[in-house]
């Protein structure tokens, strides 16, 4: 059965920035990677703040789509299925890390890790079902809460809670 998103924690550029810069920290130490596997699309940004700040130039990806609906809010988990394999080379992942944007059920990290099960797996976000599947993460998120990326949201308009009499919405005058 589908899981119930009953909250929403919206991540803004400069908090995603700030969080892929504390997971970089939490890696130093852990360092030096050969190079990182980035699991898109939302690996993508991480996997690039982790790089500069540590230093690493070789970035691979892997492409793994497993939601029905990408565009919807609250997009449904179908079956996971490779849309772009890794680059040979990256073996079992020896001295690599893998960086992804968050681990939901782990479906998706159960296929990286099995790929590359000597690799070391680092998310920002973490939920608790796909927790263990993860060396390093920064913040936990509880299993009922989708997390809307600054990719996914638009800045618009929001209604005041209350609306005076005779007052407009921006540009209708007023």
């Amino acid at each position: 059965m589908a899981q119930e998103h009953t909250r929403f924690y919206t991540v803004s550029w400069d908090q995603l920035h700030r969080d892929a810069k504390a997971l970089s920290w939490r890696l130093a130490s852990s360092a030096p990677f050969e190079g990182i596997v980035a699991i898109t699309r939302g690996g993508l940004v991480p996997a690039h703040i982790v790089a500069r700040e540590l230093d690493i130039r070789s970035i691979d990806t892997i492409s793994i789509a497993s939601y029905d609906d990408s565009r919807a809010v609250e997009a449904r988990q179908g079956d996971a299925h490779i849309l772009k394999p890794l680059s040979d080379g990256v073996g079992t992942g020896k001295g690599w890390l893998i960086v992804d944007d968050l681990v939901d059920t782990g479906k998706t990290g159960r296929i990286v890790r099995d790929m590359l099960p000597d690799a070391h797996f680092a998310t920002v976000y973490a939920k608790p079902a796909g927790r263990p599947i993860v060396d390093t993460f920064i913040t936990e998120v509880s299993q009922d809460t989708w997390i809307l990326f600054p990719w996914d949201v638009d800045l618009s308009y929001a209604k005041p809670i209350i609306v005076q009499h005779g007052s407009a919405a921006p540009g209708q005058g007023g």
